[in-house]
């Protein structure tokens, strides 16, 4: 039976809340980096299925997110939180020195995982992207032009086909309903920039998941981050009519059923 605990820790700038998510015999550790404004209580059914695959599961809240320390959504360096990241990584592997890691991160997240990819690329064994922040983000650079940025909520219907996806994401607490902070767009256009000029992944294999009409981080934007970054192994698998949250959409088993075939490849 799987169990799962908080823990906390002293970040690079606050405390850290992380999960970590437990079974008997694990394969392999699943490390999770959620997106912008929102927190790792929502990938429950994720962790789910890892576990039922063989995986123990862990992350954190990243710092100003959820049930982190710190001034909400304020992220000066991406660099900053990929330290956070790792500690959650190096404790895991305190615990299970011997099995290979995989790193999932959606959205802002993927953007985390991808740079934590080319800073840490000896402690992965594969790496998931979903939706992922990378190489050209309109979004990012019309906000950045403005002298105010607007606070405009999100347009949920964005998030899943599914309607009770924006339901549920409109009344959770934990989730940032208000405007980006000028400090935090600036840091994430810094690390595209980085992440950009860092290049390949070389052997890590990588599999990116995508919405065909995902509105909030477009696909063909993402294209040409993933083409600057991409190594030797690469699967891309775009899913037709799926928003931004693929692993919460109509079709979210297939795109789990997707992950852990790709990661029993790996493991293979």
């Amino acid at each position: 039976m799987a169990t799962a605990r908080d823990w906390e820790f002293a970040g690079t700038r606050g405390a850290v809340t992380a999960r970590l998510w437990t079974r008997p015999d694990p394969r392999y550790i699943a490390v999770l980096a959620h997106g912008y404004g929102e927190h790792l209580g929502r990938y429950e059914h994720v962790a789910a299925a890892l576990l039922r695959h063989g995986a123990v599961v862990c992350g954190p809240d990243h710092l100003g997110h959820g049930r982190s320390g710190g001034e909400r959504v304020l992220i000066e360096d991406v660099d900053d939180v990929v330290a956070d990241l790792d500690a959650v990584v190096r404790s895991a592997r305190a615990d299970h020195p011997d099995l290979p890691v995989v790193l999932i991160g959606h959205s802002m997240g993927g953007l985390i995982a991808t740079r934590y990819a080319q800073v840490h690329a000896d402690e992965l064994t594969a790496l998931v992207l979903s939706g992922p922040v990378l190489g050209r983000w309109d979004v990012l650079t019309g906000l950045l032009a403005l002298d105010e940025i607007p606070d405009t909520p999100i347009d949920t219907e964005t998030l899943s086909r599914d309607p009770g996806v924006g339901e549920a994401y409109e009344a959770d607490p934990l989730i940032w309903h208000g405007p980006f902070k000028r400090a935090t767009l600036k840091a994430l256009q810094t690390s595209l920039d980085r992440i950009n000029a860092h290049g390949s992944l070389g052997a890590l294999p990588t599999f990116w998941v995508h919405g065909s009409d995902d509105r909030l981080v477009p696909l063909e934007g993402t294209r040409a981050g993933i083409a600057a970054v991409r190594g030797d192994d690469l699967t891309e698998r775009i899913y037709p009519e799926a928003r931004h949250e693929v692993f919460n959409e109509t079709n979210r088993d297939e795109v789990l059923a997707d992950v852990t075939a790709f990661i029993d490849r790996v493991l293979r």
